[in-house]
């Protein structure tokens, strides 16, 4: 046996722990993570089923929508839903807020990469300290490649 590299001295599934401890460390959210992350974020059990059961990335894009609506409401989608009606990153989640504060959400960006990724680009921009300007800028060059800007 080599005892040169320093794996050889674990066991499988201790190294398999290691991987997974390192795995979720890099993925953790910011809070989870123990920072703060520089918005507030929605509350799942308010959230539909479809959502509550979508990928980790997808529900948090979802609970960012719901509590950031002034910071995605400036930020464009580049995915062609224009032609659905949607005129921001916002609508992609949610299709109208009532009087009442009751949410109508939208479940286009339950199975759209590109609207995932364009909040999740803001959140990161959000938590590096850039101004809702220079995210929109970013997120024109990196996204205006798949279609057409659906802000007004």
């Amino acid at each position: 046996m080599n005892l040169n590299h320093p794996f050889q001295l674990l066991s499988r599934g201790a190294l398999a722990l290691l991987v997974l401890l390192l795995a979720a460390g890099c993925s953790a959210a910011p809070e989870a993570a123990g920072e703060e992350a520089a918005y507030p974020m929605a509350s799942m059990q308010d959230m539909p089923a479809n959502v509550r059961s979508a990928p980790a990335n997808v529900q948090q894009a979802y609970q960012f929508a719901v509590a950031n609506p002034e910071a995605l409401q400036q930020i464009p989608c580049y995915c062609g839903c224009g032609a659905m009606g949607h005129t921001s990153n916002y609508s992609c989640y949610v299709q109208q807020v009532g009087p009442d504060g009751e949410i109508q959400y939208d479940t286009h960006a339950l199975g759209c990469s590109i609207c995932v990724d364009i909040t999740r680009d803001t959140m990161r921009m959000l938590d590096e300290g850039k101004p809702i300007a220079e995210i929109q800028a970013s997120i024109d060059r990196t996204f205006g490649q798949y279609g057409p800007s659906n802000l007004p």
